[in-house]
Formats: structure tokens, C-alpha cells, sequence
């Protein structure tokens, strides 16, 4: 089996170094001083119990790896589309696109019934680029919940979790998805195969589309801004926006609101993707965090002015800082 992680950084990396020291056919596309790292010294893995450094074929030309069983994608949702030419060597006849990104995923409506099904989302895939440049039917939805970071260039820090939630868009529990289930198990990584995928992408969303932008904007880390009674009662308004677009789609939500920002807060003193984002010049996950839902709420005739509030403010935060589009 092989298999691809295209964007190695710190989640690819950390599912990369596991992959790679159990002696998977594994490669990993990555660039810049990371890339010369790995290439020189090989990939560190830093891990509460272990330190382990493993050599891995790595590269920043696609063409130099060839066709692959699986391509694992674990760039942030706004890169992918620019790069979707490049990653076509990659892709074969029977090639699988993992999409463990972020946010509502490109391919959300495919696979679904209703008046919806076949939908693009322009805000996470302009133009359809990935529509088109992988098509739908190669997709296999991930949810991802590690948390590492790149410490220095070739070196993964893994900071907690270890499960990839895998399911098809149609729900069924498919030969491939079986497959690389087994694949990751057998590396020490949890990926079940869940037949309501779209159900944990809401959860996990709920926390990104409020914490994310309210952090931004204010600066203040998760315990801070799940407890503040201002920010809270935004996360919240927020959040149940957005609960009532997507149980017009039909996702049940095993969890209440209150509860989901209770989560949050227990995290404690975490600085947010996006607000990391920020404070390094970094452009901000923006699109399929936030304006995806708002999207999906035109689409659903839902009303989001909380969502479109922070939006806008975010928006331009971002685009001052010369961050975002």
C-alpha cells in the first residue's frame, strides 16, 4: 500500500513519522527548511513517552513519487486549491484523497440526498477546482484530532490525540476505508471508520468556526474566552446558528452547546490555530471555518447574523494585517 501525506507539517508529519518507523511505503511532500531537514537528517518524532528519528522519502515534487493508493491531504483548506495541478502525478486509476482538512469539506454534498445533493461550496473550493481535479468519487472524509506542531525544521512535537475519524460521504464502510483503518491502527493511531462522519465535522467545527475567530480578534486563549461571559455568550450565539443549519441537513449532535464550550475551556491556556496564524503573519483559515457556514446558511435559508458579525470583523483583522484576501 502506498501512500502519500501531502503538506508534512505537523499533523502530517506526526501520521508520517508513525507511518514511516513501522515501515509503511509512506512519502511526504513538504518544502522549505522542513523539507531539507527531513531530506539531511531524516524525521524527528518528540512524543510524551518516545523520541524517534526515522529516514523518509520526502520531496516537493509530486512527479518524483508517482501514483499512490492514498493521498492524505494535510495542508490548511485555503492551500489546497492551488495546488491541486500539481498533486495529478499523484493520482491513479484506483488512487484514494484523504481530505483530513479542516472546516466543511469541498465534497460535503456529494453523496447526499435532497434538493442539495451535487452542491459545490465556492467558499472552500473556488471555481471547483477540487471538484473537478479529484473528483468527488475519490474521497474518503477524515477528521482530525492530534495536536503537534513543527518544534524546528524535520522535528514533530505531538502535543495529544491520535485519532483520524474516517468515513465515505455515502456513509457506507467501504473495502478502502477498511483498509487504511487497519493501516493506522497497526501504527498505534485510532481511526475508526464512522458511518455519520458529517455528524463529528460539526462538533469539531462548532469549536472552530467561535473559538477561532473570537481568539483573533480578542487575543485571548481558549479558557479565557469560553469563560468570559462577553465572549461566551458570542461562542454560544454562534454555535447555535450554526446547530440549526446543519440539522436542516440532517446531522444529529450528541453533545449540547453548553457542553461543547464547557469542552473548550478545559483545554486551557491554547492559543488558536487562528490566532497563531495571526501572530505569525501566516494567511488565516478563514473560509471553511467560518464563511463556509455562513454560505451553507444562504443555502438552507438560515439566518446568521452572529456568524456574519464576527465574519466581517475578522475579515478585516485579517486583511489589515495583509493575512487574507
Amino acid at each position: 500500500m502506498k501512500i502519500c501525506i501531502f503538506g508534512a507539517g505537523a499533523i502530517g508529519g506526526y501520521m508520517g513519522a508513525k507511518l514511516a518507523k513501522a515501515g509503511a511505503e509512506v512519502s511526504l511532500v513538504a518544502r522549505g527548511p522542513h523539507l531539507a531537514a527531513m531530506r539531511e537528517k531524516g524525521l524527528t518524532l518528540i512524543e510524551e513517552d518516545e523520541t524517534f528519528t526515522v529516514p523518509v522519502t520526502a520531496s516537493d515534487d509530486p512527479a518524483e513519487i508517482g501514483p499512490q493508493d492514498y493521498v492524505i491531504i494535510t495542508l490548511k483548506a485555503h492551500s489546497v486549491p492551488p495546488v491541486v495541478a500539481r498533486m495529478q502525478p499523484l493520482i491513479g486509476d484506483s488512487t484514494t484523497i484523504v481530505s483530513g482538512v479542516n472546516g466543511i469539506p469541498w465534497w460535503y454534498f456529494h453523496g447526499l440526498d435532497g434538493p442539495l445533493a451535487g452542491t459545490r461550496l465556492e467558499s472552500v473550493d473556488p471555481g471547483g477546482a477540487q471538484w473537478e481535479g479529484f473528483g468527488p468519487e475519490r474521497v474518503l472524509g477524515c477528521v482530525v484530532y492530534p495536536a503537534a506542531e513543527v518544534s524546528e525544521p524535520g522535528t514533530i512535537r505531538h502535543i495529544e490525540g491520535n485519532r483520524f475519524s474516517l468515513g465515505e460521504p455515502s456513509g457506507e464502510k467501504s473495502e478502502r476505508a477498511t483498509r487504511l483503518s487497519q493501516a493506522l491502527q497497526a501504527v498505534g493511531l485510532k481511526a475508526p471508520v464512522r458511518p455519520r462522519l458529517r455528524d463529528e465535522i460539526w462538533v469539531k467545527l462548532w469549536g472552530n468556526l467561535s473559538f477561532n475567530p473570537i481568539s483573533a480578534l480578542t487575543h485571548a486563549t481558549l479558557d479565557v474566552l469560553c469563560t468570559d461571559d462577553g465572549t461566551r455568550q458570542v461562542a454560544r450565539d454562534m454555535m447555535v446558528e450554526a446547530q440549526a443549519i446543519a440539522e436542516k441537513l440532517g446531522v444529529k449532535f450528541p453533545i449540547d452547546v453548553e457542553r461543547r464550550i464547557d469542552g473548550g475551556a478545559a483545554v486551557g491556556a491554547h492559543r488558536t490555530s487562528m490566532l497563531q496564524d495571526l501572530e505569525s503573519g501566516r494567511p488565516m483559515e478563514i473560509d471553511a471555518l467560518v464563511t463556509s457556514v455562513q454560505e451553507l446558511g444562504r443555502l438552507t435559508d438560515t439566518p446568521t447574523p452572529t456568524i456574519d458579525t464576527v465574519l466581517a470583523l475578522v475579515r478585516l483583522r485579517a486583511r489589515t494585517a495583509g493575512l487574507y484576501d
